[in-house]
């Protein structure tokens, strides 16, 4: 054992609609798969945030890449091609979630671009990659890193190649055209629910079950996603090491705040219920 992740939640869940959708996200991966991962003993991408190692694994191993900019990710991955593991421990960690667009989507290319660094850096090597995480570590690594970047380059094309074959069933041009419509339907159906069920297990474990309703904009967020993925990949041609930073102290709600205080208070924003936080970035 090298490496405890703590779990991670969104603070200011209540600051706006993506916020409420940043903190479904987190607890379906932070409370749902990733503890399911380490339970199985198969690699993880660190979260970053909240990571306690053992001082002499992570010399042993290199530490960070200092070129990568998820090195989280990469050092989750490093780790078990190392052999060792990583847990996910019943302790939160509060994050800030950027509430409005563009400071998400330059989160958001950043990661994207880290995870295509960190898919290629390993790639370099498939088979000894294969060797070391093994067979199904090295699927986990596929679908987890490379998937999901790669999902998000082609959802906007599968999307449209959908609402084409529906446009052209309602034609009669024939029976092809409505199969080809209910394949792509199915999968993009499937696709959604499963991030919903996901988030929704999770929220429901965080007792978070009251903003689920923004999980209705999950089709809009997977088109953000996929700007972002694309905007990632042109960075990554361009301007591999560029690093957007994101602003914080920005918050006008905090739950943390909101837990600590007392019920009958009533207090829902924080900003007016104690001194404004300094700003910074990370």
């Amino acid at each position: 054992m090298a490496c405890a992740q703590a779990r991670l939640t969104i603070d200011n869940t209540a600051d706006s609609w993506l916020a409420r959708l940043f903190t479904a996200e987190y607890a379906g991966l932070f409370d749902v798969f990733l503890p399911s991962l380490a339970a199985w003993k198969l690699p993880l991408p660190l979260g970053g945030s909240s990571n306690h190692f053992r001082t002499e694994v992570l010399r042993r191993i290199g530490a960070w890449d200092p070129y990568n900019v998820t090195e989280d990710a990469d050092l989750g991955m490093r780790l078990a091609r190392f052999g060792y593991r990583t847990t996910v421990i019943a302790s939160t960690t509060h994050e800030e979630a950027p509430a409005r667009l563009y400071p998400w989507l330059k989160q958001r290319t950043r990661w994207f671009k880290g995870w295509m660094q960190t898919w290629l850096v390993h790639m370099r090597t498939p088979g000894k990659l294969f060797r070391e995480l093994r067979p199904m570590g090295f699927v986990v690594f596929q679908l987890l890193v490379g998937g999901s970047a790669l999902a998000a380059l082609v959802h906007p094309f599968f999307l449209f190649a959908f609402l084409w074959e529906i446009a052209t069933a309602s034609r009669g041009t024939g029976g092809a055209a409505t199969l080809h419509a209910w394949l792509y339907g199915a999968t993009l159906l499937i696709g959604y629910l499963a991030s919903i069920t996901l988030a929704i297990i999770g929220l429901a474990r965080r007792r978070l079950l009251d903003c689920a309703w923004a999980l209705i904009l999950m089709p809009l967020y997977w088109l953000l996603l996929s700007l972002a993925a694309w905007r990632a990949l042109d960075q990554l041609v361009r301007d591999p090491y560029r690093w957007e930073k994101t602003e914080h102290g920005l918050a006008r709600n905090s739950r943390l705040m909101e837990e600590r205080s007392v019920p009958s208070a009533g207090v829902r924003n924080i900003a007016a219920a104690r001194p404004r936080l300094p700003q910074g970035v990370a």
